[in-house]
């Protein structure tokens, strides 16, 4: 036993300690701090009980010197601990909500954790903490375009119009291209993801040229039906198309939802719209191509398809597309407007506001 240690019982120690020893109730804690003090009072080593309880030295050491101090009751409770740091005060937090609205100093674009915790002078937990509690998140940043043109509402009530209550005996199409599509192959096969890994990808990449989605007969380059929920395109450089399941009748009227391309504008185009009327055109807003329905179709192909794709040359991205394109139509989704119109425009307006007061 360690010199200077001499663990004596006094009247009912052992008999207290044995009952929390035997006592299931008895937390852990307490069982083998109680077994530490009647093994010393026992007169057994320190190796051997550090065998028996599977407690280091320094542990066996401070529970014997608690026990000469306070006897049992030392054992069943826990000492008093300082105080932790002190709660951050409301000065604090508003500086460092003060500071993450403004610019950070030097060249820096835009506050870090590490960076604040550095210039408030408080811990790093401490801004996670404030940020969380005042949703502030400097470290994200939304991309965003307000639509300067000047009939932006009215095209707005216009498109929505079609997509909520379009006209009868009408066919309502979502008209748009997607170009420049690359063909991209890695330069090494990528790992498959397992337990603890990711998936991976080299970031580099060769290029095996781009390619482009058609419609068979007007400049853009896919069409959507936004009742039927089926898509129809065809490549710029094959004559290969789904095939589309909505033929409208040679006397329907036809309402296709246009970007802006300048080829929609164009004499020749206007011509033909003049000699076609049953064909009409409807402008989404500039910059507002998010209005258009087709453009979800090409967000998902984006996301479910080209972004992690590997393609070893132009035919193979061709015939992906396709395949999705088809797979797509299997299973058709009809889509359906929710937003609403004036809480559209409301906002864009808000928006405007803020620019304006900024500039």
């Amino acid at each position: 036993m360690r010199k200077g240690v001499e663990v004596r019982l006094g009247p009912g120690d052992r008999e207290r300690l044995e009952a929390v020893i035997g006592s299931g109730n008895s937390p852990q804690k307490h069982v083998w701090r109680a077994r530490i003090v009647l093994l010393s009072a026992d007169g057994v080593g320190t190796m051997a009980i550090q065998r028996r309880t599977g407690k280091g030295k320094p542990t066996i050491w401070r529970w014997q010197a608690r026990f000469m101090a306070e006897g049992v009751d030392g054992l069943l409770h826990e000492a008093t601990r300082p105080a932790g740091k002190p709660a951050l005060t409301a000065a604090v937090v508003e500086r460092v909500v003060e500071m993450t609205l403004a610019e950070p100093p030097g060249e820096t674009t835009h506050w870090t954790g590490r960076a604040m915790a550095k210039a408030a002078g408080v811990s790093h937990r401490s801004v996670q903490r404030i940020w969380a509690a005042h949703g502030l998140k400097p470290h994200r940043l939304h991309t965003f375009k307000l639509s300067n043109d000047p009939k932006f509402a009215a095209k707005v009530q216009d498109i929505v119009g079609l997509y909520v209550d379009p006209p009868e005996h009408a066919l309502v199409l979502s008209v748009d291209e997607k170009s420049q599509i690359q063909a991209l192959d890695r330069t090494q096969p990528g790992l498959p993801m397992k337990k603890g890994r990711c998936g991976t990808m080299t970031h580099d990449y060769k290029r095996h040229g781009t390619t482009t989605l058609l419609p068979p007969s007007t400049c853009s380059t896919a069409r959507s039906s936004a009742s039927a929920g089926r898509a129809i395109g065809i490549r710029n450089s094959s004559a290969s198309s789904t095939r589309s399941t909505a033929r409208p009748r040679p006397a329907a009227e036809l309402h296709l939802i246009v970007d802006n391309y300048a080829t929609h504008k164009h004499p020749k185009v206007r011509a033909w719209l003049e000699r076609h009327k049953r064909f009409h055109f409807h402008f989404t807003p500039t910059s507002a191509s998010w209005l258009n329905a087709v453009e979800g179709l090409f967000a998902k192909l984006t996301r479910q398809r080209l972004k992690y794709g590997v393609f070893k040359g132009i035919v193979d991205l061709q015939a992906a597309i396709n395949r999705f394109l088809a797979e797509t139509n299997r299973n058709p989704k009809p889509f359906t407007w929710t937003a609403d119109p004036d809480a559209i425009i409301e906002k864009a307006r808000r928006g405007k506001q803020v620019l304006e007061s900024i500039h």
